[in-house]
């Protein structure tokens, strides 16, 4: 989708439709409408009789403006009580008006900056950069295998967010400008976790990483197999061990050379298929785990976004990627892993894989001298059946970093629950012949994974960096849509990633 910003009025606006963001509070209800009436005193009637519009959330209204205006179609959205305003209300209103406009066949919506509420601290340019995400991630579509696409199919492909105000201008310009590299991310990674796994495995996931570090200037280094042997990550060895496809190692450097930073690094779980390996699944849903790579293609779109911000950190992503297969030569309940950095684990479920390939990588970005390291992992059904699709899990060893990711997730409206890590979870992972077992018992499943990574992130003096692991198993695989969040693979992190980043101190 095209975006740009106009300086501009209702009447002069041109574009296929224009929308509207209209408050309930009765009293700047009336005075919306009031205004309109100057130039539809009819038609407004008419509609918020008969339509019974009163700015309620999500709801909507519209009419053909009979060349009243320059548009031919006026859009008005409900955005709800003013008081009750957020970013995300201005986020979901603008992608309903994008809806609603492409199921008008508009390919041109203009949307007019709303005022703003008494007190509303988020700035102009934040809401701006809101209103461009709904629009333009609401278009979004993995259409790329449907051969039945009709010629005549009219998508809303262009987006202008106009005020009159020539105070404010600059300030939407560079909101919808942000917008749109950081949706530009977002898709990124809903791309690569919605391909198929025969398009994206571990060789594949690594080339769109490179493609991106080359467009847009940022490092990108990958270890083959032999590389990967050679360093020791028996965590990714062992699991790709089943796969004719052999596994890779991902390292995305931006802003290397600034070396009064020390790093933020982000760790994203790769696994492009997996199929539970010995352990196997059920069948049933077993397509969707083709996404179980979106920590990884969430890693890859969030330094995308950073090197095109320009942000002042030194960052870091470390993928390591693999399918994970049954075959006589895959790896089996009993086996004994020796990670990078010479601990060793019991793999009591081969399904519990995600957490063998983090502790390798975990282990080794210490080697970085970290500031902070986050993972993100697609790491365990356990939390979906404790949030839903609705939040991230957030478990960690640093409060002040996690205060952090949820300020960014409240901001994002990509929203983060806080699980505890007490010690007493540590003796469901016990082995009896090795440093740790993979998989604990029934209870506690997501909490159980993270004290799994846990024992990775510390050195041999038990010293740990700062530390915060993001399960989005329910957040990044959707069983149905919103109105900016499509099913399949929803591109979660990218947002609140970037956000953090950006207000890194």
């Amino acid at each position: 989708m095209k975006t740009s910003t106009l300086k501009s009025n209702l009447k002069t606006i041109k574009a296929d439709a224009v929308a509207i963001l209209i408050y309930q509070d009765k009293k700047i209800f009336e005075e919306q409408i009031s205004g309109l009436k100057k130039y539809f005193p009819n038609e407004i009637d008419h509609i918020i009789k008969f339509e019974s519009f009163k700015g309620k959330p999500e709801t909507t209204v519209f009419t053909y403006t009979e060349k009243k205006i320059n548009s031919p179609r006026l859009i008005l959205v409900g955005v709800g009580e003013q008081g009750k305003t957020t970013l995300e209300t201005f986020r979901k209103a603008s992608a309903i008006a994008s809806n609603k406009a492409k199921s008008m066949k508009a390919k041109h919506l203009s949307i007019i900056f709303p005022k703003l509420p008494v007190g509303f601290n988020p700035t102009i340019e934040e809401t701006a950069q809101s209103i461009g995400e709904g629009a333009i991630l609401s278009q979004y579509k993995f259409d790329k295998y449907i051969t039945s696409k009709k010629e005549d199919e009219v998508k809303l492909n262009e987006l202008t967010v106009c005020t009159e105000d020539e105070a404010k201008y600059k300030s939407i310009s560079k909101g919808v400008g942000i917008a749109r590299i950081i949706c530009d991310g977002v898709i990124l990674a809903r791309n690569l976790a919605n391909a198929p796994a025969s398009e994206i495995y571990p060789e594949t996931l690594a080339q769109a990483a490179k493609e991106s570090s080359e467009k847009y200037g940022f490092k990108c280094s990958i270890w083959n197999e032999k590389k990967i042997k050679q360093e020791g990550f028996g965590g990714l060895m062992g699991v790709s061990s089943g796969s004719t496809r052999p596994p890779r190692f991902i390292i995305l450097e931006y802003n290397s050379d600034k070396k009064e930073y020390n790093p933020i690094v982000l760790v994203g779980k790769g696994i492009t298929f997996d199929s539970g390996g010995i352990s196997i699944k059920p069948s049933a849903k077993m397509s969707e785990m083709k996404m179980d790579m979106s920590g990884a293609a969430a890693v890859i779109g969030t330094i995308e976004a950073t090197a095109r911000l320009k942000l002042p950190v030194r960052l870091i992503g470390l993928i390591p990627a693999t399918e994970n297969m049954p075959s006589g030569s895959a790896m089996k309940p009993g086996d004994i892993i020796t990670h990078y950095g010479g601990k060793t684990s019991e793999v009591d479920n081969t399904d519990a894989e995600g957490r063998l390939i983090l502790a390798d990588a975990l282990a080794y970005a210490r080697s970085y001298n970290p500031a902070a390291v986050i993972d993100l992992a697609t790491l365990t059904g356990a939390v979906v059946v404790a949030l839903g699709h609705h939040a991230t899990a957030v478990l960690g060893n640093d409060e002040e970093l996690i205060s952090k990711i949820k300020s960014a997730g409240e901001k994002t409206y990509e929203r983060v629950w806080q699980l505890p890590m007490f010690d007493e979870y540590e003796k469901q992972i016990k082995s009896d012949i090795a440093d740790v077992k993979n998989i604990g018992s029934r209870g506690a499943g997501t909490i159980t994974a993270a004290m799994f990574l846990k024992k990775f992130i510390s050195n041999k003096n038990k010293k740990e960096y700062k530390w915060a692991h993001l399960d989005i198993a329910g957040t990044a695989i959707m069983d149905e849509g919103s109105p900016y969040i499509p099913k399949g693979g929803s591109g979660v992190g990218v947002r609140l990633l970037t956000e953090l980043l950006r207000n890194w101190k």
